[in-house]
C-alpha cells in the first residue's frame, strides 16, 4: 500500500482509508470481516463521523474492534463532529462548532467506538456561525488531556481554511472533499481558464492549487458516486463510456474497476487519500489494489474524457 504525508509532517499515512458511514447496516461478525479485510490490504485508516447512521455505524465499529483482534494502537481512526440532527433525524438541521459541541461530540464518539483516543478530529462541513476563540479552546483541551492528536476540516474553501488556521494553534492537517470521476469541478475551471463556458466557473476558490502550496493532504470521499448521493457510476448502465474506459484499463493492470477509480484520484499530484465506503470485503480489497497503480498521464486523460468531460 502506497503512502502519503500527514499534512506537513514526516509521517505516513496510506493512499486508502475505510470509511464507515454504512457500517450501521452490518452485524459486528460482518464488520470484524470488513476491518480485517481492509487491514490485510494495508488499509489501516478508518474514517467515520458521529451522525452515520445515528452514531449507530460507531458502536458496531467498537464491537466490531474487539472481534477483529486488531489492536487499536495498529489503526489510524479518525470521525467527524459539526452537523446536528433536526427533528426525526432529520440530516442537517443545523452544522454546531461550538466548545460544547466538540468536547461533547468527541466523548460520544470515543464512548460508541470503545477507544481513549482519536487519532484525528475532523470538523464535519463549515459553520457559517462557528465560534473561532470556542474551536480554538476545544483544540487545545482536546490535544491536552490526549484525546486527539491531529485535527483537520471538510469541505471548507481556502478562504474558511486560513479563517480557521489562524486561529487554532496545530496545523490542519485535512480537508474532506468530494473529489473522483463524477465529481471534478475543482479541476474544470482549471482546464477552462480564459473561458466563458459554464466549466469556466471557479466555485471552490482553486482549492487544490490551494492545498497542494499548503501540503494539506486531499481525503476524496464517496470517490465512486455520481450527483448528489445518486448512486455509483461503477457497473451503471447510465455511464457506458467511461465503464468500458474502466474495463479497458483495469484489464491492462488485473484489477477491477473500482481500483482504476481510486488510482485516478491518486494520480493526482497533491497529497491525497481515497476513502472508499463499501464493507464488502471483495469490493474493499480490490479497491485497495488502485493505490498501488500509477496510471499514465495519456489514460488519466483518457478516463476524464470518458467520465464526459473534456478539453478546450
Amino acid at each position: 500500500m502506497k503512502t502519503t504525508k500527514l499534512g506537513k509532517t514526516s509521517l505516513d499515512i496510506p493512499n486508502m482509508a475505510l470509511g464507515i458511514m454504512r457500517m450501521d447496516a452490518k452485524a459486528p461478525k460482518h464488520a470484524a470481516e470488513a476491518i480485517k479485510t481492509a487491514y490485510e490490504n494495508g488499509v489501516n485508516f478508518i474514517d467515520s463521523a458521529d451522525i452515520y447512521g445515528g452514531g449507530k455505524s460507531e458502536e458496531v465499529f467498537g464491537e466490531a474492534l474487539k472481534l477483529s483482534n486488531i489492536k487499536r494502537e495498529d489503526l489510524f481512526i479518525q470521525s467527524k463532529t459539526g452537523i446536528v440532527f433536526g427533528p426525526a433525524g432529520k440530516y442537517g438541521s443545523r452544522y454546531e462548532f461550538t466548545k460544547k459541541h466538540i468536547l461533547d461530540g468527541v466523548d460520544g464518539i470515543l464512548k460508541r467506538m470503545g477507544i481513549d483516543y482519536l487519532d484525528s478530529l475532523v470538523l464535519h462541513r463549515p459553520d457559517a456561525m462557528m465560534d473561532l476563540d470556542g474551536i480554538k479552546q476545544a483544540f487545545d483541551i482536546l490535544q491536552a488531556k490526549g484525546k486527539v492528536r491531529f485535527f483537520g476540516v471538510s469541505n471548507f474553501n481556502p478562504a474558511q481554511f486560513r479563517m480557521l488556521q489562524s486561529v487554532v494553534s496545530q496545523p490542519l492537517m485535512f480537508d474532506q472533499l468530494q473529489f473522483g470521476l463524477m465529481h471534478t469541478g475543482m479541476i474544470d475551471f482549471g482546464f477552462h481558464t480564459n473561458m466563458a463556458d459554464d466549466a469556466s466557473i471557479n466555485h471552490d476558490g482553486s482549492l487544490l492549487e490551494f492545498l497542494r502550496m499548503n501540503h494539506v493532504t486531499l481525503q476524496a470521499w464517496s470517490p465512486f458516486q455520481y450527483g448528489n448521493f445518486e448512486g455509483t457510476f461503477i457497473n451503471n448502465p447510465k455511464f457506458p463510456e467511461l465503464n468500458r474506459k474502466l474495463q479497458e484499463i483495469g484489464d491492462k493492470y488485473n484489477v477491477g474497476k473500482n481500483a482504476i477509480a481510486a488510482a485516478w484520484i491518486l494520480r493526482w499530484p497533491g497529497q491525497v487519500q481515497v476513502i472508499i465506503g463499501t464493507m464488502t470485503p471483495t469490493h474493499i480489497a480490490d479497491s485497495a489494489k488502485g493505490a498501488d497503480i500509477e496510471l499514465t498521464r495519456q489514460e488519466w486523460y483518457d478516463l476524464y474524457f470518458a467520465a464526459g468531460h473534456d478539453l478546450p
